[in-house]
């Protein structure tokens, strides 16, 4: 089988799957000259530039989203006792 090429483009997504160095994993997570998206250091598509303020944004909405989905469970927890209903006729 001919030798396939461990990072690249494929119909317009980077792939990487060459070993990660941990600079390699510090440096790809913060580019101050790049936008909110990024290639990742290992795997396939993109990742959060931590050096732009866009994406600090997007992790405070999903971390609010989170916050607010995990406090809901004790308010479903409540209304599964039993109900009484009456009818009349």
């Amino acid at each position: 089988m001919a030798d396939m090429p461990k990072s690249g483009e494929l119909f317009g997504i980077p792939y990487n799957f060459d070993r990660p160095s941990l600079g390699r994993m510090l440096s790809s997570y913060w580019q101050p000259d790049e936008g909110m998206l990024v290639e990742k250091p290992f795997g396939i598509g993109y990742t959060l530039n931590l050096a732009n303020w866009r994406s600090w944004i997007v992790l405070a909405v999903a971390g609010g989203l989170f916050y607010l989905e995990s406090g809901d469970e004790d308010a479903v927890e409540d209304t599964d006792e039993p109900v009484e209903v009456v009818v009349d006729d």
